[in-house]
């Protein structure tokens, strides 16, 4: 893939890759910079890209794979509490953020996937490498792990 062809496909896909960076990380500013690495890696590997994979599952594997050593990189930082919150206020973000948190990381990114980007089981299965069937356990048991923890 030549430069301007994936600068393209960047700009193509830039907010769409936010949106799911944002929803795995939480804040604005790791998700600028979670894409930013992405999209690095991505042009650096782009010789590697095979067009048996559509070139958004490409890109959807390897900026979740930058989310997810990010949130590794976090687990030894102790989280700030959160104020619990009223429906409407901007504290109701935070209390589903803090939700979000107690759902497994690899589900957390499927939820994020499937409900942010639309993005079908087939594909799922795709970016993250695992079976369909996977697929489906996983977004079930976080969409679970979520309720309860909304319920609370």
């Amino acid at each position: 893939m030549d430069e301007r062809t994936f600068a393209r496909a960047a700009d193509e896909y830039a907010v769409r890759l936010y949106a799911v960076a944002y929803r795995l990380l939480g804040n604005r500013a790791d998700a600028e910079d979670a894409v930013q690495r992405a999209l690095l890696k991505a042009f650096e590997a782009r010789e590697s890209y095979a067009p048996r994979w559509a070139l958004s599952t490409w890109l959807y594997r390897v900026l979740t794979n930058v989310c997810i050593d990010e949130l590794r990189r976090r687990r030894n930082v102790p989280p700030e509490p959160l104020p619990r919150g009223r429906p409407g206020t901007s504290v109701e973000r935070l209390d589903l953020t803090r939700a979000l948190e107690t759902v497994p990381r690899e589900a957390r990114v499927l939820l994020a996937l499937h409900y942010v980007n639309g993005l079908g089981y087939r594909e799922l299965a795709a970016i993250r490498g695992i079976s369909v069937n996977t697929v489906k356990s996983q977004l079930a048991r976080g969409k679970a792990i979520l309720r309860r923890a909304l319920e609370d």
